[in-house]
């Protein structure tokens, strides 16, 4: 027979708080999933303070439980406007029943250009901002220069790439950079997320120096 913690421990386990539900794919895919739970508020207002003035098209890599994707809806981003890419099929799955009428693919970040193309949000232009909340940080040089590649090849020629990593330093190292012709500049460290994170914004052919800004939250 079983418990009260038991009982208490199954339906924390199978229900549907997004905290669980992230720190439940973690468990299962602790290398595919960056973070042990979804971005924190501060974090969130923090990367999209981040998107220009006038950015319409958006592409979000990692959506996970939607967080990131609330905030980007709150900000006037129409759905059609809109395209999420999960890798993993369960959190995609969620994405597509918590958000019926958004575009949401099932893929490997380093396709988006055919997934753009496949999903018709092409037909609407290059996107403005990508926002990531990929581990970036962890991968290897080969799959950051895929990312990479695939969201600046789906940006407009101004289009930037927004990412937020555990720590201050830039997740993309130097030669990475300068191999696909990009700058990174640093924006605010938020320190009230849990672990502290530093939001950076990639843009191509500038100076190739990282650019502090020492905004903290």
């Amino acid at each position: 027979m079983q418990s009260s913690v038991q009982r208490h421990l199954q339906r924390l386990w199978h229900g549907s708080d997004e905290r669980w539900k992230f720190f439940r794919q973690w468990l299962r895919h602790p290398r595919a999933t960056a973070a042990i739970s979804p971005s924190g508020p501060h974090l969130v207002r923090s990367m999209i303070a981040e998107m220009p003035a006038d950015a319409r098209r958006v592409i979000e890599l990692g959506p996970g439980t939607g967080v990131m994707t609330r905030a980007i809806l709150a900000r006037g981003v129409k759905p059609d406007d809109l395209l999420l890419v999960e890798l993993n099929p369960e959190m995609c799955q969620y994405m597509h029943n918590a958000f019926p009428t958004l575009r949401v693919c099932c893929a490997d970040a380093r396709e988006l250009v055919s997934k753009c193309l496949d999903s018709g949000f092409s037909d609407g232009g290059a996107a403005d901002v990508v926002l990531s909340s990929l581990g970036l940080l962890s991968m290897p040089r080969d799959l950051q220069t895929g990312i990479l590649k695939a969201a600046f090849d789906s940006l407009g020629p101004d289009g930037c790439f927004i990412q937020f990593t555990y720590g201050p330093a830039c997740p993309v190292p130097r030669e990475v950079l300068d191999e696909l012709g990009l700058h990174a500049t640093r924006g605010a460290t938020v320190l009230r997320n849990v672990p502290p994170a530093t939001v950076f914004v990639f843009r191509r052919n500038r100076s190739r120096a990282i650019v502090p800004r020492s905004t903290r939250c």
